[in-house]
């Protein structure tokens, strides 16, 4: 068969566009991975952990890692008391058949963690209320005093955890320390935590580090531009769906 020049263009033509776009459609796909990252890394806070302190504080959530990061900590002989709070909120609607705290706290028990040493909050439903019905329980548990927690969260919401204890909980001198799973962004999406939620999740806490300390939620946070400015690039590639 003979091509004569226009096929030979045409066909040159269609090959070199579709290479270029393959070539843009990973480009994009490693400039979201970038900023993710970027992202992911501010919300972790890498604080060192106190020792000794009072109790340790999850605060629970979809990801049950986190459930088995405090009660090894608790095992390590960090704290007298493992606290769980956690009731059911947006994003584990329909996926547990009872509260987060008690998903939880049953987790910690499988490890081995004696069942009189757990506090189990089983109401709230947002940081804040993490934060304030764990006070209410322990002062009708006859006002147990607690002046030092290490709290445990997901890695991404290390940050605003921080933020949302230091406004938010009613004893100022209570010194606090965060932690979380210790996996970095490569290794912490799996199939319960898909990449594409965490990304979305994440950067609606972003949003929130910026916005909520005006409404009295949480002491202020720096935010980097380069750290702001991968978030809104991400906004702007489609990663809104929990904005506030």
């Amino acid at each position: 068969m003979i091509l004569d020049a226009t096929s030979t263009s045409t066909s040159t033509s269609t090959s070199a566009s579709a290479s270029s776009s393959v070539v843009a459609a990973v480009s994009s796909s490693s400039s979201i991975e970038a900023d993710a990252e970027t992202v992911f890394e501010y919300h972790k806070m890498a604080m060192p952990l106190q020792r000794p302190v009072d109790a340790v504080f999850c605060l629970c959530s979809l990801d049950v890692r986190v459930a088995r990061r405090a009660a090894e900590l608790f095992l390590e002989g960090y704290g007298d008391r493992l606290i769980f709070s956690g009731g059911v909120g947006v994003l584990t609607q329909g996926r547990f058949a009872k509260p987060e705290a008690e998903v939880f706290a049953d987790i910690a028990l499988e490890m081995g963690v004696p069942a009189e040493k757990l506090v189990v909050e089983n109401r709230s439903t947002n940081t804040g209320e993490n934060v304030r019905f764990v006070w209410d329980l322990l002062q009708m548990k006859g006002g147990e005093m607690v002046r030092s927690f290490v709290l445990v969260q997901k890695p991404y919401m290390e940050r605003r955890t921080y933020a949302t204890f230091k406004k938010q909980w009613p004893g100022p001198e209570t010194a606090i320390s965060v932690t979380s799973p210790q996996l970095g962004w490569a290794e912490y999406p799996d199939a319960d935590n898909p990449r594409e939620l965490v990304t979305n999740i994440m950067i609606g806490d972003l949003i929130r580090i910026r916005e909520y300390p005006a409404k009295g939620f949480q002491i202020h946070q720096d935010i980097p531009d380069a750290v702001w400015e991968a978030g809104q690039r991400l906004i702007k590639a489609g990663y809104d769906s929990h904005l506030p």
